[in-house]
């Protein structure tokens, strides 16, 4: 496998035909010779303009959306661009892109890079990527601070209108363990709180993560993917071990088939393949090659605990 180059990788989204529901996911990383977000790596799928236009952009501290990410401190959702902070709305608005997520990833107070998912409005799309946040006070509940739900509004409704306490749900697991979390059958699971309104919108699976920072609140990102317009064809964690090395601790595809059922569960060491670089560079990555029969792009996020990379969550188009 070739090594991942500090380019744009401009690629088709996949084999399967179904439209995702992120339609271009970015990395964006600190130049220490001007401090600004340059374009690390990128997925624009046939959106080459925007492809282009990205890579010739930069945003200071707090300008743009990654900007913004990076000067808060903790995920933040833009729906509409227009007449927004947003500064690549002509380019993106060409190409049916019309709200966005950045998600910064910190390890203590060093950043290493913010991560922006983007989004297009169509009458098929459905699927959420949710932002939580408690608190700081010991006995706050985590209520949902923002998030993007495609057309699934009764979802949403019912999201805005949910709470949970630290354990509970889906979000409540990942701030309990303080680590990602999948979550299998969705519309079927007693375990998801929601499960009524996610079998009614055809979301099968879901990957909650903790977003560490330097903010005092806790905030947790779930991505819940729908067959019909899936966030990904497959998601994987991978745990840390005592060697240093990363051993793959869960895992499934869009269809909930459970990854580590009867099998002998892979390691990877530091520097081996994509997951191997994140955990040698600790910088998220997006790419074009996975490694990975039939799946032809990967996300790859490093979830920092104490000063360390604890997991790194990917998930593959």
């Amino acid at each position: 496998m070739s090594t991942l180059e500090n380019t744009t990788q401009d690629i088709d989204a996949a084999t399967d035909t179904r439209r995702t529901f992120i339609r271009a996911t970015e990395v964006w990383t600190v130049d220490p010779d001007d401090n600004r977000l340059k374009l690390s790596s990128g997925i624009y799928g046939e959106m080459h303009n925007f492809a282009m236009v990205s890579g010739e952009e930069s945003f200071a501290h707090g300008e743009g959306l990654p900007g913004k990410a990076w000067a808060e401190a903790k995920p933040i959702v833009l729906k509409g661009f227009r007449g927004s902070y947003f500064k690549r709305t002509e380019a993106a608005e060409a190409e049916g892109l019309t709200a966005g997520i950045a998600i910064p990833v910190f390890n203590g107070s060093a950043l290493q890079g913010v991560v922006v998912f983007l989004f297009g409005d169509d009458a098929e799309h459905v699927g959420a990527v949710e932002v939580w946040n408690a608190g700081p006070e010991p006995g706050d509940v985590l209520a949902l601070e923002d998030g993007y739900f495609g057309t699934a509004d009764h979802f949403a409704w019912i999201s805005r209108h949910t709470r949970f306490p630290r354990g509970s749900g889906l979000p409540g697991k990942v701030w309990s363990t303080e680590g990602a979390v999948l979550f299998r059958d969705l519309g079927q699971s007693h375990r998801f709180i929601r499960f009524e309104s996610a079998a009614e919108s055809g979301m099968t699976a879901g990957l909650g993560m903790p977003v560490p920072s330097t903010a005092t609140d806790t905030h947790v990102v779930t991505l819940l993917s729908a067959l019909g317009t899936p966030i990904a064809r497959r998601f994987e964690i991978w745990e840390r071990a005592d060697t240093g090395d990363f051993v793959f601790a869960d895992g499934i595809t869009e269809t909930g088939e459970n990854l580590t059922a009867n099998q002998v569960l892979p390691e990877m060491a530091q520097g081996q393949g994509l997951i191997g670089q994140v955990a040698t560079s600790g910088i998220p990555v997006v790419a074009s090659e996975t490694g990975t029969s039939n799946l032809s792009a990967l996300v790859a996020l490093p979830v920092y605990r104490d000063g360390q990379i604890a997991q790194i969550v990917a998930w593959y188009f």
